[in-house]
């Protein structure tokens, strides 16, 4: 969630009303009362405007409150089609309706809603199953709010069992580690600082296919390491990162030193896709079946397809999520054990994912994601098709160069009938594209930037962002594929890139600069003037949009 600055209602209600037109020498705005037969016959229909950066004295209408917000809600973009994030934007109708009429859930409350925490159970038990937990070790997990909460909960068990190892030893606990690639996502890095931990952060690179390096692992883990993140699903490019060939190397790391490092997998897209996929991972392990992995993570409101609000934490056994963490409360009449960073949560998330789980089942799941990988290798082939563009991410290529030559353009871009994801790189449905070098040569004039507000202007939503450091001079357009881009709509979405990408070229030149600088949609904040009017420093900063916020950066933070 993004920080807010904090707006100074006076200076800005004084801005405003200087700035209100007059007819006949009277403002136009003023504060009277009008008859209320529509939500818009009230006072705010054209005499006062909405109280905004401080409560007013007096309520209003309900209907017209209701009214004013929905109208102002419309300068948002559409979910569905914004394409940038992973988090589900879709739920079937009854699905909805079961969340709806558990909204007023608290999950925090077991003793108060014993069938829901009973369902709770039940996901834990299904996730552990489906991600290989054996059946002589106790597995033991729990819902959080979303991934985020979820990594910081595993980091923290591995960061507690290591200073409980060196604590018996004899041995120093103030330098602990963790080990990460460049292309993490920002709430690994978000635990190391939150949690007093160094994090080396190794660069990625073309070579490594943009995710974290295997040797590069070799040469930094060292006795202060509490664990490695290994990524199922890179936000950037959907690579799956090589966890069985980074727990081999910590094997071999442990057979020379006797330091035992564990991993920690954030499969925070990739757990709900990868199981289900005929591609799985690849070929090589990457869940409990490893003895190296002891906690897995995944967003439920991502491709386990509930909205947004719940994540999964699973430890492969009770014994490496250290007991003093867990807290026993004694509150409303029961007794219940806690490991989350919130107590309040909301409840009807949970009730929606196992609902999901049941409804459908593996078959159905799997049907979901090859659809999604299906959809994506079908973007990914038209765009290369164009010659305009080139894609970073490999689910289009074939998993065996070597397989035979594909006759005709039809089969390039759609596929030889019969074929699953087995027959492609493994990976999330992402596709992440950019101009090609010969393109960019034939026309230095346009920046690739522009196709991303070109297709904001037609509504979708498709960041324009760098690769992590050390890869960051080459910039990618990224397209999440999730359930809701059907077929017809993908088709819509591959014509307005060739028709955006046409625009450009048939223009000698097209400055798009003006679109950068514009306020977001619905900010009514004044810029100009604003230190004739005797604002602050900082209050002008804000008002012009000068002062930095966290929000401006490059969008390494889209998830």
């Amino acid at each position: 969630m993004s920080l807010a600055r904090h707006i100074n209602p006076e200076e800005l209600v004084e801005r405003l009303h200087d700035a209100h037109l007059t007819e006949n020498g009277l403002q136009l705005r003023q504060k009277m009362t009008t008859s209320h037969l529509t939500p818009y016959s009230t006072k705010y229909a054209s005499e006062t405007e909405v109280y905004k950066y401080q409560l007013p004295k007096e309520g209003a209408p309900a209907d017209t409150v209701y009214q004013l917000i929905r109208d102002e809600l419309d300068l948002d973009g559409k979910p569905n089609l914004n394409l940038a994030s992973f988090v589900g934007t879709y739920m079937e109708s009854n699905a909805t309706q079961l969340m709806v009429e558990n909204l007023s859930k608290n999950l925090a409350d077991n003793d108060e809603y014993p069938a829901m925490m009973t369902l709770h159970e039940r996901c834990v038990s299904i996730l552990a199953h489906l991600w290989g937990a054996k059946k002589t070790e106790h597995a033991v997990g729990s819902a959080t709010t979303g991934s985020s909460e979820a990594i910081h909960l595993g980091g923290l068990a591995m960061k507690r069992r290591w200073q409980e190892a060196r604590k018996a030893k004899g041995l120093d606990t103030s330098k602990p580690n963790i080990i990460m690639g460049a292309n993490a996502q920002v709430a690994l890095e978000k635990f190391a600082r939150y949690f007093d931990v160094e994090a080396r952060i190794l660069p990625v690179s073309k070579e490594s296919n943009y995710r974290l390096d295997p040797d590069l692992v070799r040469k930094n883990v060292d006795e202060n390491t509490i664990g490695v993140f290994v990524i199922m699903g890179s936000t950037y490019t959907g690579h799956y990162e090589p966890v069985e060939e980074i727990s081999k190397i910590l094997d071999e790391y442990q057979e020379k030193t006797g330091i035992d490092i564990p991993i920690h997998v954030d499969a925070a897209s990739g757990g709900f896709v990868a199981p289900f996929t005929h591609a799985q991972a690849g070929g090589p392990k990457w869940n409990f079946e490893l003895d190296r992995v002891k906690s897995i993570n995944t967003s439920g409101h991502k491709y386990g397809l509930v909205y947004a609000g719940v994540g999964w934490i699973i430890w492969r056994d009770e014994s490496y999520l250290p007991q003093h963490l867990v807290f026993e409360l004694h509150y409303l009449g029961g007794t219940e054990k806690s490991f989350t960073l919130n107590f309040s949560r909301p409840g009807a998330q949970i009730i929606v994912q196992y609902y999901n789980l049941i409804h459908l089942g593996f078959d159905g799941y799997r049907e979901i994601m090859e659809n999604c990988l299906r959809n994506a290798r079908l973007l990914s082939n038209s765009l290369e098709a164009t010659g305009w563009y080139t894609c970073v991410s490999d689910i289009h290529r074939r998993a065996n160069a070597a397989s035979g030559v594909l006759s005709g353009a039809k089969q390039a871009v759609l596929g030889e009938e019969g074929e699953t994801s087995a027959n492609y790189v493994a990976g999330l449905p992402v596709v992440s594209f950019r101009l090609t070098d010969e393109f960019r040569k034939k026309f230095p004039h346009i920046k690739q930037e522009s196709v991303s507000l070109l297709m904001r202007a037609r509504q979708w939503i498709i960041p324009n962002y760098a690769l992590p450091p050390h890869e960051d001079k080459i910039e990618i357009l990224r397209v999440v594929i999730r359930e809701s881009m059907s077929l017809d709509l993908l088709d819509r979405l591959i014509s307005d890139l060739v028709n955006v990408t046409e625009t450009l070229i048939d223009e000698d030149q097209v400055d798009l600069s003006i679109l950068q600088k514009q306020k977001p949609a619905g900010d009514s904040r004044p810029r100009k003037h604003a230190k004739k009017a005797g604002f602050s420093q900082e209050s002008t900063q804000v008002l012009e949009g000068k002062a930095a916020r966290l929000a401006d950066g490059i969008h390494r933070s889209v998830c």
